[in-house]
């Protein structure tokens, strides 16, 4: 017997340890279409993101104490970032650094800035923000690279000139205390490929669910047809496009001949 009470006293303890754990949210997310087609006059796009805070397995919270950071990002890829040098009428490159894996297309939404919202810290472990998605590489032949940041703030500084890294703190909107909306615009110079879309559901700095959603940047119609045919079939490509230029050729000749 004494035995037997032990053992249901220590599966009880078990049962309060292991309880805060079965007290959290789950995110639901959806992204309003999974792909969004180029033409020859694609000036942009947009997207929306909506998402549920689950409440059916968690504590309650109280009224307005949720925040969400949505994360999109492009396809990666190397980049190298020169300094320029004026000696005398000649600019020169004087240094460069190349950056690796580095996100072609950047775009942070919040419901508030992302420094209300959690710890320097916090953030840097979830990767919130610009500048935590874009890792620090110094340079190989360096074994302490002080003049790194400097790159790398110059990296960031030329892809928002660009609008390709972008960060909105108003950009989720709460309609209810627990269901929410992001608009997520793309702009004309985004480059194709895959995109990912994480979202972070916090409260009073700490993480409570995650979310993943992708989309795709593609060409269509004419222009995807040709790509394909260059890609699949690169003898029949060369040949068209050869007897093409044949006939743009002798067109000219034609409407431009002088008698």
């Amino acid at each position: 017997m004494r035995r037997s009470a032990r053992l249901n006293l220590l599966f009880a303890c078990g049962l309060c340890l292991v309880s805060p754990r079965a007290w959290a949210e789950a995110l639901v997310t959806s992204l309003s279409s999974e792909a969004i087609a180029i033409h020859s006059n694609f000036t942009g796009a947009d997207l929306t993101l909506f998402g549920v805070v689950d409440q059916t397995a968690a504590r309650p919270v109280q009224e307005g104490t949720y925040d969400v950071v949505v994360t999109v990002r492009g396809p990666r890829g190397s980049l190298v970032v020169r300094e320029k040098k004026q000696v005398g009428p000649f600019w020169i490159n004087a240094d460069q650094r190349k950056y690796i894996a580095i996100p072609a297309f950047i775009a942070v939404l919040a419901n508030r800035p992302l420094d209300a919202i959690a710890p320097a810290k916090v953030r840097e472990e979830e990767h919130l923000g610009t500048a935590t998605l874009v890792p620090t590489q110094a340079a190989q032949d360096r074994s302490v690279d002080l003049d790194e940041p400097s790159f790398r703030q110059a990296l960031i500084r030329l892809r928002q000139h660009q609008r390709l890294f972008r960060e909105f703190d108003t950009g989720v909107t709460f309609l209810t205390p627990t269901v929410f909306r992001a608009a997520i615009h793309v702009p004309g110079n985004a480059p194709l490929g895959a995109y990912d879309v994480n979202t972070t559901l916090l409260s009073d700095g700490n993480v409570l669910a995650r979310s993943a959603q992708k989309f795709s940047v593609r060409k269509s119609g004419f222009e995807q047809e040709l790509a394909d045919m260059a890609r699949e079939r690169p003898i029949l490509y060369g040949i068209g496009t050869s007897a093409f230029a044949l006939l743009v050729g002798w067109l000219a000749t034609v409407i431009f001949r002088r008698d």
